[in-house]
């Protein structure tokens, strides 16, 4: 066997213990096959926090020498199988902050796999997945996002169904036979040793060919060589800013260029302006100062800036002017109140569509809300 890479995308705070019960399992499910391996994390230049995509790493090989020879870099330079517990990060990710926006499968070998839990179909993700040369397989996991906190774990059996999924779409890593020993080992009960095997029998795949997916280019920057750099550490202040698109009513701030924030969202506010009684407090409460004031009196939230943390909704007064909605809904970073102004009419159709389509449909959280709230999403859910 040669050296097999697998990286577990995930959101940083929320799906911490998610990913690190992966990898970790990874490995010990190898050893049971005589095969050595390592599991490590990796945060890129931004903190881990709240919703900011970070990775995990498992890595195994048949002998402590090719292992040593594929940590001598600092992370993978390509992998088996990327695993990716939000479907929303399909757009692409900023985790780290000086490589611009990665696409979800920049590390994916040629004919590996992306490993993507999600509700949605195969199709609708590869519009959201940026095209590469090279093919590789989608494989979907039906289940919903699994967020929990930092100090607190979602036992969802979601780690469970990706390892039964992994064994599926990457035999030459490890069998099925050994991750459940593995499993058991580690004091998974029977029910989680289910949930695997099940997910094994009905993993499904789809071949993405060279060329098929989102033709957005990511954005990206050049950073200064060492000819160019100051000879001291230089923070440049950002200009106040002026009227709403460079007009002279409303107020538009001047923004970073180069880090956009919207990958570490999930969610992202929806604006209903004909109920907005102008009470400022969206705007002035955005820990991102995300929102434009329209000529009108208004307020606009920037998607490239909006992390979706949610703040605005929880302080509006108005019930239902701002709405959280599943980030994977949206395929661009659109201004809402631009289109509002061209079509009220469409503008309110797509809104309550969006509202209520949200309202009805899987629950999303930004972490630990109440004592006993998991149990009761898991028990809505019913065995996996």
């Amino acid at each position: 066997m040669a050296t097999v890479a697998v990286e577990v995308v995930y959101r940083g705070i929320y799906q911490k213990t998610l990913a690190r019960n992966i990898v970790r399992s990874i490995v010990f499910a190898a050893r049971k096959e005589g095969k050595i391996g390592t599991a490590f994390g990796r945060y890129g230049d931004s903190p881990e926090r709240n919703g900011i995509p970070a990775k995990q790493f498992a890595i195994v090989a048949d002998s402590p020498e090719e292992l040593e020879e594929n940590l001598a870099v600092y992370q993978a330079q390509e992998v088996d199988v990327t695993i990716n517990v939000d479907d929303t990060m399909c757009k692409g990710i900023e985790s780290w902050a000086w490589y611009g926006l990665e696409p979800i499968n920049k590390l994916t070998k040629s004919g590996g796999t992306i490993i993507v839990t999600s509700r949605q179909q195969a199709d609708a993700l590869v519009e959201d997945i940026h095209q590469r040369s090279e093919p590789y397989n989608l494989a979907i996991v039906p289940a919903t996002v699994s967020f929990s906190g930092l100090w607190v774990y979602k036992d969802d059996h979601t780690d469970a169904r990706l390892l039964g999924a992994l064994c599926k779409v990457c035999p030459q890593l490890v069998s099925l036979e050994s991750m459940v020993a593995a499993l058991r080992e580690q004091g998974m009960n029977e029910l989680k040793v289910v949930s695997a095997q099940k997910s094994y029998d009905r993993i499904t795949q789809r071949p993405v060919e060279p060329g098929e997916g989102s033709t957005e280019i990511p954005f990206s920057f050049e950073l200064p060589g060492w000819k160019k750099m100051e000879e001291g550490l230089v923070i440049r202040g950002i200009a106040q800013g002026g009227g709403f698109r460079g007009g002279e009513l409303g107020y538009e701030p001047v923004r970073n260029e180069t880090f956009k924030k919207w990958s570490t969202r999930s969610m992202r506010p929806v604006v209903n302006f004909e109920t907005c009684i102008k009470c400022t407090l969206c705007w002035l409460q955005c820990p991102d100062t995300c929102f434009d004031v329209t000529p009108d009196g208004l307020y606009d939230a920037n998607m490239e800036s909006c992390c979706g943390c949610g703040v605005c909704d929880a302080v509006c007064p108005v019930p239902n002017c701002i709405t959280m909605v599943n980030e994977a809904e949206f395929n661009d970073n659109n201004s809402q109140w631009e289109a509002w102004q061209k079509d009220p009419a469409s503008y309110k159709q797509w809104m309550t569509t969006l509202t209520e389509k949200q309202n009805a449909g899987e629950e999303r959280s930004h972490g630990f809300h109440h004592v006993g709230g998991y149990a009761e999403q898991i028990a809505k859910m019913g065995d996996s």
